[in-house]
C-alpha cells in the first residue's frame, strides 16, 4: 500500500516514528513534509496528502499536527477526500468500514506513539463495508 504522509512541525517526530514503523510493515510511505521541527503551517501539509490521496499517487494519506483537528480540516477541504481525526483504534476501524475514510489524522499532543501505531494498525486493515453504508458515503459527494 501507498500511503502520504504530511505533518506540521509538532507532528513531525511522531510522523517520522510513524513512517519507520510503517515502512517496516511493508508499506511505501511518500512523506510530503514537514522536513524539520521548524515551525511551519498544517494547511500546507494536509492539502498535499490529500492532493496525493485524490491524485491517485497515493493509496491513502495519514496526517499528524497538535491535535490532528486542523489538518483534517485542511484535508476535508480537498473534494473527494473523507479525513478523520481518531484518538483510539475502535474509531478509525469503524470510520474506515462505514464512512470509507481515505485520510487518518492523528495529535501528537494527545496521544503517544504506541497508541498511533494501534490506531494506524487498525485503520489500514478494516474495510470498507459497502452495503447501506455506500449510499450514505455517495451522500457525502
Amino acid at each position: 500500500m501507498i500511503i502520504a504522509m504530511g505533518s506540521d512541525h509538532v507532528g513531525f517526530e511522531m510522523k517520522n516514528e510513524l513512517k519507520t514503523y510503517l515502512e517496516g510493515k511493508g508499506h511505501k510511505v511518500t512523506d510530503l513534509g514537514a522536513h524539520s521541527e521548524e515551525r511551519t503551517d498544517y494547511p500546507v501539509y494536509g492539502k498535499a496528502v490529500a492532493k496525493a490521496v485524490t491524485g491517485g499517487e497515493a493509496d491513502c494519506g495519514i496526517l499528524v499536527c497538535g491535535t490532528g483537528v486542523g489538518i483534517s480540516i485542511a484535508a476535508n477541504k480537498t473534494w473527494g477526500v473523507r479525513a478523520v481525526v481518531c484518538s483510539e483504534p475502535y474509531s478509525a476501524m469503524l470510520s474506515k468500514q462505514h464512512n470509507n475514510t481515505n485520510v487518518l489524522a492523528i495529535g501528537a499532543r494527545v496521544i503517544g506513539i504506541e497508541l498511533a501505531k494501534m490506531i494506524a494498525d487498525a485503520w489500514l486493515g478494516a474495510e470498507f463495508e459497502g452495503g447501506r453504508h455506500l449510499d450514505r458515503v455517495n451522500m457525502l459527494e
